[in-house]
């Protein structure tokens, strides 16, 4: 059982790098996500505008799925950050894809309105979601 418990430990490394990988990601991608949006999704969300937790939130699902994807199947750590910034290109396009099929999706988000937030973070979701798959290779 001993030798067990240290082959599974062995992994560990590899886990600590590559968690530690995802959580840069993650913090970069909150970072340059909100300033690619022409609102501050942080100065909303302390002023209580659900909407903006929500498409932020569902944006970083959509964001994190995918480089759960590339932890998985990447070759190293390079390349599984290679594959985080195509999932971060990939989200920043879905959401100014998500701006033609609503007008003032973002002005609407500012303002409160659940609908456009709701709509921006489903998308971005279905995106994550597809762009996780194709990550299968």
């Amino acid at each position: 059982m001993g030798g067990t418990v240290i082959q599974s430990l062995a992994g560990l490394p590899a886990f600590v790098a590559y968690f530690c990988l995802s959580i840069v990601a993650v913090i970069a991608y909150l970072f340059f996500y909100t300033r690619a949006t022409p609102y501050n999704e942080f100065e909303l969300i302390e002023k209580n505008t659900p909407g903006a937790a929500i498409a932020l939130g569902l944006s970083l699902i959509g964001f994190c799925l995918p480089v759960a994807s590339a932890v998985a199947h990447a070759a190293d750590l390079l390349d599984c950050a290679v594959w985080a910034v195509i999932a971060f290109i990939v989200q920043v396009g879905t959401f100014y894809a998500a701006r033609i099929a609503v007008s003032d999706l973002c002005g609407r988000i500012a303002r409160g309105e659940m609908a456009s937030a709701i709509w921006l973070g489903f998308i971005s979701v279905a995106t994550g979601i597809l762009s996780a798959a194709s990550m299968t290779w």
